[in-house]
């Protein structure tokens, strides 16, 4: 079942999207929120301002890039720098649900690990765990979070159409273009998503 776009002012998404989270019950523990997309629509950067706005809310908000819980660079790698079916498996989602979201869960104890591995050097952060404030929002930015059975508590998908990414992705990435189109085929994130935002153009995004 297709869903209804509307077009919203690139300015007031992030305020837009974050008052829908404020206004998100989480019994008391902090909310566990996916922002999915491919590396050009800049899941991250879009995780910051909406940061920046919920923090402006009064709510303690902390950004896990997911690509700190990538798989070791051994297991990553090991069939080349460029293999697509590598490339869809990079994230430990068994490491990301152990350190971060079932602790951050109904039954958990409340603290959990920013991060895991460097993803450039492939070392350990060694980043301290962190104990989750009542009420805050805790935003696992990056690609390819769909469809995995993760427990999120709300999903954002920046969506692209293949023509879009393909204009924007960097040359050094062009070659997980495959990828990017058949998680859309298989997963269908625009649609599986809680909020789903159209940005083939950023300045004139829509959300639905």
């Amino acid at each position: 079942m297709s869903r209804a776009f509307r077009p919203v002012d690139p300015k007031s998404l992030p305020h837009l999207v974050a008052g829908a989270l404020a206004a998100t019950p989480s019994a008391g523990r902090a909310l566990r929120v996916a922002v999915d997309g491919a590396p050009p629509a800049e899941p991250t950067a879009f995780a910051q301002s909406l940061a920046a706005s919920l923090r402006a809310l009064g709510r303690d908000t902390t950004i896990v890039r997911a690509e700190s819980f990538w798989r070791d660079a051994s297991l990553r790698l090991e069939y080349g720098r460029e293999d697509v079916e590598s490339f869809l498996t990079w994230l430990d989602e068994r490491a990301l649900r152990r350190e971060v979201l079932d602790p951050l869960g109904p039954d958990g104890s409340g603290i959990y690990l920013p991060s895991m591995r460097d993803p450039e050097t492939n070392r350990a952060t060694r980043e301290p765990p962190r104990r989750a404030a009542a009420g805050a929002v805790v935003i696992v930015s990056g690609s390819l979070l769909l469809g995995l059975g993760l427990p999120f508590d709300v999903t954002i998908h920046l969506a692209m159409s293949p023509g879009a990414r393909a204009r924007r992705i960097d040359a050094a990435c062009r070659w997980t273009l495959e990828a990017f189109d058949r998680y859309d085929a298989d997963v269908s994130p625009a649609a599986a998503a809680d909020i789903a935002i159209r940005i083939d153009d950023p300045a004139h995004p829509a959300i639905g």
